[in-house]
C-alpha cells in the first residue's frame, strides 16, 4: 500500500513537471522541458517534432540531430518518433550541486537548412539522497563543572538535495540530561546544538551515548544518524577562541599540491591539557574535501588536489576548534582566481565532403562548435582560417561557426583543400586550438579533351600490310573519372568514292590508328582524316584534329622502257650507223620511265653486253648510245647491244633492252643483213614471215605509184631552180615527244639519220655526211648515174636517164614489226614501230 502511494506521488510529480513546462513555453515562447533526475535511459523528455512544427519524415529528411553543450551527451533524438529521450542517466547533484535551478542546454541542428534551435531542459530534484553526517560518531568531552544551559554545537548533516528534499530537522534520542535545540543560521541553514539540561556527575555516569537523527522533507522521508559520545571530564571552563570569525583567502587555479591557502588560529585560556586546541573540518563539500586538507594541530589549510575555477569559483568551509571539551567555529572563504588554463575546444559538428567544383559562393562546407571552459575574457573565442583559401567563416551563434565557400572552385587547379581553422581565446597569454579539415572537390565535366596540336602530319610507307599501326593520337582531359575517359573515332568521309573507314581505323580506347588496306603511292600520295576525341561526361565534350597522311614511296615498280621496245614483245630496235662515223657518234637513245618517285625513279643506264666490246658506250644518266671508236673492216655489220636500266631504290629494280645496230655503207649489205636478221628473228613464227612478204609487196606497189607520180610532177618542174642548182642541202629535224607516266614526263626523241643514194662503179651505196655529232646532216648532190645493174633501180624499173630527173620519194622495207623507210628526197632513214 505504501509502494502504491509512492508511485502515485511520483506520477503526480511528473505531471506537474509537464504542466510547468507547458506554462513556460506559452509564457516565454521558448522550447523548454522539465524532467526529474535519475530517470532511466530511453525515458521520454519531449516531442521536438511537434514543438518545432515539423513532420517526423521532414525531421528525418533534414538530418536533424541533437548536440548537448558539454562533455557528456545526456540526450538523444529519436528520428522515428521525433521524441527527445534520455541517453545517459542524469544526477542533478553531480551536475548542479546546490544550485537552486539546474538547467541543461542542448541544440537541435537541422543540417539541411543549417538551422539551430536552442532547448533548455530543467532537471527537477528528487529525494534520492539521505542526510549524512561527516562522522559516524561524535565525541564530546564535557567538564562536570559545566553548568546547565551550556550549548554544544554539533556537526551538521549534509544532504545534496535541494528544497524540501534537503535537510529539514534534527531529533535526539531520549535523554534526561541533554536536549536538542535546532537553530537557523543567517544563511538559512539549520544546525543543531546539544543543550545540557542538568549538571553532570562523572562519578555517576562517565559517558553518555546519544543518537542524533537528521531528516529531510522528501516523500518518502529520508534520514541519517550519528552517535554522540559525551565524555564527562573534569573542569574545563574556557572554550577556544578564533582570532577572527571569518577567514578569506585567494588561490590561483591549478596551483601546485602543498600550497598553503590559509592558517587558522584559535586560542584557549585554560592551561595544560585543557588549553590544547585541535582543528577539524566542521562543514565542507565533497569536492572541497578532495582539494584542501586541514592540519589538526597547526590549523593550516593546504592544497592536496586540483583547484579548478571552472568547477567551483568559491569554496566555503567551516572549521571547528576543540580544546578537549569546549569548541569554537569559524568560516573560511577560499576564492579561486581564474587563469587562462583551458584551451578552446573546437569540434566539427557537420562536414560536407566532397563538394562539387561548380558550387556557388556561399555554400556551407562545415559547421563548427567552439567552447572554452574558462570564463570572462579567457573564455571569449575567435576563429580564423589560415592561408589564402577560398573559404570564410560566418558566426551563426555564440558557439557555432559556418565554413562557407568564398569563390568558385576549380578541381583541375586544386584537387583538395586542407582547411586549417584556429580558435583563439582572449586570455593572457592567449591559448588556441588548431583543427584541420580535408575537403575533397568532386569533378564536373567542364574540360573538353585537348590535343597537343590541331594538325598532325603522318608519313606512311606504301604497301604496309593491313592492320599496321601508323600513328598514335593522344588527347588529355583535365577532368577525372568518367569525365576524363576519352573515346576516339574517325569522322566518316569519302576517299576515291570509298568510305574513309575502309582505309584507316582507330582504336577507340587508345587512339592508335591502323591501316585497313595497303596504300599505293602510285594511286594517291596523300589524304586527310579528321579524328574526334569525346569524353564520357554528361553531357559529353569533344574536340577534333586533322591528320594529314602522306604516303611514302617504296621502290616497288620496275623501270619501264619506252624506246626501243622490249624483245619480249616480239620486236627489236634496229639502228643504222655509218662505218665511217667518228667516235662519239649518237646511235640512239634508250628512253625509260619509273612509276616511283624521288631516288626510286632515278635511272641509270649500263651497257651489259655487246657483240664486240669497246665499240659503243652508254650515257649513265642520259641513256644515249654513242660510238666509242672508229669502226674497222673486221667489225661485224650487225652489233647486238644489251642495255640495263636500273633505278636508285633500295633494293634497286632493273629492266633490260636489246638494241641491234647495223654498221655499213652499202645498201645491199644492209638489206642482206636485214633479211638475215629478219629471218633469224622470224624463224620462230611463219606468220611473221608471211606478214613481212605481204607488206614488202604492198610497199613495192606503193613505191611504183609514187615514182610515177613524181615523174609527172618533175617534168612540169623541169625548169625549176631546184634541179639547176649544183648543190642542194636538206636538213632533217628530229621529232620530239613528251610522254607522261603518272606525272613523270619522259623525254622521247626519235633519232633520224640522213643518207644519200648515189651510183658509183655499177653499184648503189649510201653516202653519209662526214659529221656524226649533229642531228642535222647535209645532203650531197647525186654525181654519178646509177647503173642498170643496180638492184634497187631494177626493182623499181627506173631508167638511168631518169635518175637525175627525180629522186626516190620513199622506199619501205618491213622487218619484223619495224618498218625501215628510206626517204631519198629528204635523205632520211626513219625507224618506226609497226603495230
Amino acid at each position: 500500500m505504501q509502494a502504491k502511494g509512492r508511485h502515485g506521488n511520483f506520477k503526480r510529480l511528473v505531471i506537474f513537471c509537464f504542466v510547468v513546462l507547458a506554462v513556460f513555453k506559452m509564457v516565454l515562447g521558448e522550447i523548454r522541458y522539465s524532467i526529474p533526475e535519475e530517470m532511466q535511459k530511453g525515458s521520454f523528455v519531449g516531442n521536438i517534432a511537434k514543438d518545432l512544427r515539423l513532420g517526423i519524415k521532414e525531421l528525418s529528411d533534414r538530418a536533424a540531430r541533437i548536440v548537448s553543450r558539454g562533455k557528456i551527451q545526456y540526450f538523444a533524438l529519436d528520428l522515428k518518433t521525433g521524441n527527445v529521450i534520455i541517453k545517459e542517466k542524469i544526477d542533478r547533484e553531480e551536475i548542479c550541486r546546490q544550485a537552486s535551478q539546474c538547467l541543461l542546454y542542448v541544440d537541435i541542428i537541422v543540417q539541411d537548412t543549417v538551422k539551430i534551435y536552442a532547448v533548455e531542459v530543467m532537471i527537477q530534484d528528487i529525494n534520492d539522497n539521505s542526510p549524512t553526517f561527516l562522522n559516524e560518531q561524535i565525541a564530546l568531552k564535557i567538564s562536570e563543572t559545566t553548568p546547565p544551559g551550556v550549548r554544544y554545537l554539533l556537526l551538521d548533516a549534509r544532504d545534496p538535495d535541494v528544497g524540501n528534499n534537503s535537510l529539514q530537522s534534527y531529533q535526539l534520542s531520549n535523554s534526561s540530561t541533554f536536549t536538542l535545540d535546532v537553530q537557523i543560521g543567517d544563511d538559512g541553514v539549520k544546525y543543531a546544538e546539544l543543550v545540557l539540561e542538568k549538571s553532570l556527575d562523572r562519578e555517576q555516569q562517565a559517558v553518555h551515548i546519544l543518537t542524533l537523527t537528521a531528516t529531510d522533507g522528501g516523500d518518502p522521508v529520508r534520514s541519517g544518524t550519528t552517535q554522540i559520545h559525551v565524555i564527562v571530564l573534569d573542569a574545563n571552563d574556557n572554550a577556544p577562541v578564533f582570532n577572527q570569525s571569518v577567514y578569506k583567502a585567494d588561490v590561483l587555479e591549478n596551483v601546485s599540491v602543498g600550497t598553503v591557502v590559509v592558517t587558522l588560529n584559535a586560542t584557549d585560556k585554560d592551561e595544560g591539557i585543557n588549553s590544547e586546541v585541535t582543528y577539524q573540518f566542521r562543514k565542507i563539500t565533497d569536492k572541497a574535501s578532495h582539494i584542501f586538507q586541514l592540519n589538526s594541530k597547526t590549523g593550516v589549510i593546504s592544497v592536496v588536489g586540483n583547484v579548478d575555477f571552472e568547477e567551483s569559483e568559491i569554496h566555503e568551509i567551516e572549521v571547528q576548534a576543540n580544546d578537549g571539551g569546549l569548541s569554537a567555529r569559524c568560516k573560511v572563504f577560499i576564492q579561486v582566481i581564474n587563469l587562462n588554463d583551458n584551451v578552446p575546444e573546437l569540434t566539427v559538428t557537420s562536414f560536407f565532403s566532397p563538394i562539387a567544383e561548380d558550387s556557388p559562393p556561399g555554400t556551407t562546407v562545415a559547421l563548427l562548435n567552439v567552447h572554452d571552459r574558462d570564463s570572462g575574457e579567457n573564455g571569449r573565442v575567435t576563429c580564423s582560417i589560415s592561408g589564402n583559401l577560398p573559404f570564410r567563416l560566418q558566426k551563426s551563434s555564440d558557439i557555432y561557426y559556418n565554413v562557407l565557400t568564398n569563390r568558385h572552385l576549380d578541381r583541375e587547379q586544386v584537387l583538395e583543400y586542407n582547411i586549417t581553422v584556429t580558435a583563439t581565446d582572449k586570455g593572457t597569454p592567449p591559448l588556441f586550438t588548431i583543427k584541420s579539415i580535408l575537403l575533397l572537390i568532386s569533378d564536373k565535366n567542364d574540360n573538353p579533351p585537348t590535343f597537343a596540336k590541331s594538325i598532325y602530319t603522318v608519313y606512311v610507307t606504301e604497301n604496309v600490310p593491313p592492320g599496321t599501326s601508323i600513328y598514335s593520337t593522344k588527347a588529355t582531359d583535365l577532368d577525372s573519372g568518367q569525365n576524363s575517359r576519352i573515346t576516339y573515332s574517325v569522322i566518316e568521309s569519302q576517299l576515291r568514292e570509298a568510305p574513309l573507314s575502309s582505309y584507316v581505323s582507330i582504336n577507340s580506347e587508345t587512339g592508335v590508328m591502323y591501316a585497313e588496306r595497303s596504300f599505293d603511292y602510285e594511286q594517291f600520295r596523300d589524304f586527310q582524316i579528321h579524328v574526334k576525341a569525346e569524353d564520357g561526361g554528361s553531357p559529353s565534350l569533344k574536340s577534333n584534329i586533322t591528320v594529314n597522311i602522306f604516303i611514302v614511296d617504296v621502290n616497288d615498280n620496275f623501270p619501264e622502257i619506252l624506246y626501243p621496245s622490249f624483245p619480249t614483245e616480239g620486236s627489236t630496235g634496229v639502228e643504222l650507223v655509218p662505218r665511217s662515223c667518228d667516235p662519239g657518234y649518237l646511235v640512239t637513245k634508250v628512253v625509260a620511265v619509273d612509276a616511283d618517285s624521288g631516288q626510286n625513279a632515278w635511272l641509270s643506264y649500263i651497257l651489259l653486253t655487246s657483240s664486240e666490246p669497246g665499240l659503243f658506250i652508254v650515257g649513265l644518266h642520259t641513256g644515249e648510245i654513242r660510238t666509242a671508236r672508229l669502226f674497222l673492216d673486221k667489225h661485224s655489220v650487225k652489233q647486238i647491244l644489251v642495255v640495263l636500266v636500273r633505278d636508285n631504290g633500295q633494293p634497286p629494280l632493273s629492266a633490260t633492252v636489246t638494241v641491234t645496230v647495223m654498221i655499213t655503207d652499202s645498201i645491199q649489205e644492209i638489206l642482206s643483213n636485214l633479211s638475215s636478221f629478219s629471218s633469224s628473228i622470224d624463224t620462230e613464227s611463219n606468220l611473221t614471215l608471211y606478214l613481212v612478204i605481204a607488206v614488202a609487196t604492198i610497199s613495192c606497189f606503193f613505191f611504183i605509184f609514187i615514182i610515177v607520180l613524181l615523174a609527172i610532177k618533175l617534168r612540169k618542174w623541169k625548169g625549176s631552180q631546184l634541179f639547176e642548182s649544183p648543190n642542194v642541202n636538206f636538213s632533217s629535224f628530229p621529232s620530239t615527244q613528251y610522254i607522261g607516266v603518272d606525272g613523270v614526263r619522259a623525254f622521247l626523241q626519235t633519232y633520224s639519220h640522213d643518207l644519200c643514194l648515189t651510183t658509183d662503179s655499177g653499184k648503189s651505196q649510201f653516202k653519209y655526211p662526214n659529221s656524226s655529232h649533229s642531228n642535222t646532216l647535209a645532203v650531197n648532190q647525186v654525181s654519178q648515174k646509177q647503173s642498170s645493174s643496180d638492184p634497187i633501180t631494177e626493182a623499181l624499173n627506173i631508167r638511168d636517164e631518169d635518175l637525175n630527173l627525180f629522186q626516190y620519194e620513199t622506199y619501205t622495207e618491213c622487218i619484223g614489226h619495224h618498218v625501215l623507210i628510206f626517204n631519198i628526197q629528204r635523205c632520211m632513214l626513219v625507224s618506226v614501230k609497226f603495230t
